[in-house]
């Protein structure tokens, strides 16, 4: 899954993501263009995973 993919993908499951990390806010998990790896970023301080990880899972979802 190329990054285009999963930023569309990433639009569809931010909320379920929110949900499941309840320390990430609405600023850490909006995409702006060109933003993506800023926001993989965000959501690893918060989460403690590693932006593959988190990648891998977006594309599991």
């Amino acid at each position: 899954m190329n990054e285009d993919q999963i930023e569309g993908k990433w639009k569809q499951i931010r909320g379920e993501f929110k949900q499941k990390y309840g320390k990430l806010t609405d600023d850490d998990v909006t995409y702006s263009e060109g933003k993506f790896d800023e926001m993989l970023g965000r959501m690893q301080e918060k989460t403690g995973k590693s932006k593959e990880e988190l990648k891998k899972e977006i594309d599991r979802w």
